[in-house]
């Protein structure tokens, strides 16, 4: 039952609110979780014992961690150091004692969450290597155990991983109050896609949450019509792309030029349609609930460079990444003291590049592994990690060339070539993701580059792909209706709030009228599939 499915829409979500609505504040907590496990038990089944199984587990953990935690005293790095202060009763062996046990009660929640993920989800990629292997070798293959893999749980496990680091470094005291654990993981909106949650964005608003219904109405309508917009992406734009995708990659050795650019743009709309129009349905539905999660995009087709792409395209994924990958690897001892003979020998320059590449590294490894078992996944990682060196590599070449030849940097024209740009590289890197596998990726971009074609776009070829040209009319007209709402945003306009201000028939006039496009306009009824949630699968 995916959020963009009438069961969810007009069955789950009105009854899940009506039972929060006439439930008492103080136990509201306990219905959301109720409600929450029942919805992952209809999209999961039995499956849930691995959701419970994860909250208690990291339940008790943060308490232990957290309990540990109290006992160590907030200057052991000094402690151990340079000793104790004259006079001071503080038992040094028994602090350091403490240390370990505070480290590896960490270590060991870490890794059964990560190992819990690795055995679910990437046992088969890992077996069909070994059968690679022992095939060449001659060898009788292994067969990979059947696992079922429950919905959501790259995304839970890495809100279980943030939650124990937070409690281990102290940024938060150990949650006592098993409800806001349970619905920091499983809460029912975030359940399939996300956003990925941290503890401070959503912990302390589960503990008793105020509902929009109905307390304000702007707030509820707001909410309401954030999941109209997030639908007309979805089912008006990317399902109807979905066909041409599918055709396209499916039947990727008989296409090149033009064609394969239509198939890596295409994916690239579909995939931002869904995932942005997902998120407006997660984050209105946890509205109406009076829980506001994180945004997940800002723009992101508006960035200059790969790696403000990155900040503005799957904005929680990337920020985990940082926090909890990045910083402490390009803290650790090991990339200060590279950093330290890098510069000695080789200047500034050479040094930040070199602890970035040492820092960035896992990042982009784990990104890639992170979205699915595949070679072309790491790929994908390994790409955006060379992109994001090379800028840095290129830095002093770059202002050099702007101060030379005395171009505005932030001129029109140069601020719209760097964007294009980025759209180049964006389009390539989508097209690597969706291929079925690293060789199929490599194929379609080296047939790109034979007989372009540009006479396939107007000579009818793109109305044999699945879809009939009322589909590209209606894929076309709501693509650009969502990329002139993307600039109005970018530029500080609220559409929120200007709707707001205008007159009661007017705006339910605007109200209407988009209700009515995705009724009108949406890719379903006869001749239409339902298309599963891209990211649910990731």
């Amino acid at each position: 039952m995916g959020y963009n499915e009438l069961p969810f829409l007009f069955g789950f979500l009105p009854l899940a609110l009506l039972l929060f609505s006439i439930t008492p504040r103080a136990k509201r907590k306990y219905i959301l979780t109720f409600l929450s496990w029942t919805y992952f038990t209809i999209c999961s089944r039995y499956l849930l014992v691995w959701l419970i199984g994860t909250t208690l587990f990291i339940y008790i953990m943060g308490l232990w961690i957290g309990k540990v935690g109290d006992r160590i005293p907030e200057n052991y790095e000094v402690l151990m150091r340079k000793g104790p202060k004259e006079g001071s009763d503080v038992d040094l062996r028994a602090v350091k004692k403490e240390h370990i046990r505070h480290k590896t009660l960490m270590l060991v929640s870490v890794l059964t969450l990560f190992g819990v993920l690795l055995v679910l989800k990437y046992t088969g990629f890992f077996v069909d290597q070994l059968n690679g292997i022992l095939a060449s070798a001659g060898k009788v293959p292994v067969v990979a155990p059947k696992l079922l893999v429950p919905v959501g749980l790259s995304f839970y496990t890495l809100e279980a991983v943030g939650y124990i680091l937070e409690v281990y470094w102290k940024r938060i005291p150990a949650e006592h109050d098993f409800w806001a654990i349970a619905l920091l993981i499983g809460f029912f909106p975030q359940t399939m896609e996300g956003p990925i949650a941290r503890y401070g964005d959503t912990a302390k608003q589960f503990i008793a949450p105020e509902p929009a219904v109905p307390r304000n109405l702007q707030e509820m309508t707001s909410a309401a019509m954030r999941i109209v917009w997030g639908m007309f992406k979805k089912i008006v734009i990317a399902d109807r792309l979905n066909t041409v995708v599918a055709y396209l990659f499916d039947n990727y050795q008989d296409q090149n030029g033009v064609m394969i650019v239509v198939a890596a743009v295409s994916y690239t709309v579909q995939l931002y349609m869904e995932f942005s129009g997902m998120m407006d349905v997660v984050i209105g539905s946890a509205r109406l609930f009076g829980i506001r999660l994180p945004e997940n995009f800002r723009q992101p087709f508006f960035s200059q460079t790969a790696s403000e792409f990155w900040r503005r395209w799957h904005i929680t994924l990337g920020a985990w990444l940082k926090d909890y990958l990045f910083y402490p690897v390009a803290a650790s001892r090991f990339s200060k003291d590279l950093g330290k003979k890098v510069r000695k020998k080789h200047g500034r320059h050479a040094a930040k590049l070199a602890t970035s590449a040492l820092a960035l590294t896992p990042v982009w490894l784990f990104n890639g592994l992170w979205h699915g078992a595949g070679w072309h996944y790491i790929f994908y990682g390994i790409y955006y990690l060379a992109l994001l060196l090379l800028e840095q590599v290129i830095d002093p070449a770059r202002d050099a060339f702007y101060k030379k030849t005395g171009i505005n940097r932030k001129g029109k024209g140069a601020t719209l070539f760097r964007i294009l740009r980025t759209w180049l590289i964006i389009f390539t890197g989508e097209l690597f993701f969706r291929a079925d596998t690293m060789g199929a990726g490599l194929h379609m971009f080296g047939s790109m580059f034979k007989n372009s074609g540009i006479s396939r776009l107007f000579d009818g070829t793109l109305l044999h792909l699945g879809i009939e040209g009322a589909d590209w009319i209606a894929v076309i007209f709501g693509t650009v209706v969502v990329f002139i709402y993307d600039v109005l945003i970018e530029r500080g306009f609220s559409m929120k709030n200007w709707i707001w201000k205008q007159k009661l028939p007017v705006r339910w006039l605007l109200y209407y009228a988009l209700i009515v496009a995705v009724i009108m306009f949406g890719a379903y009824g006869t001749g239409y599939e339902p298309v599963d949630l891209i990211y649910a699968g990731f």
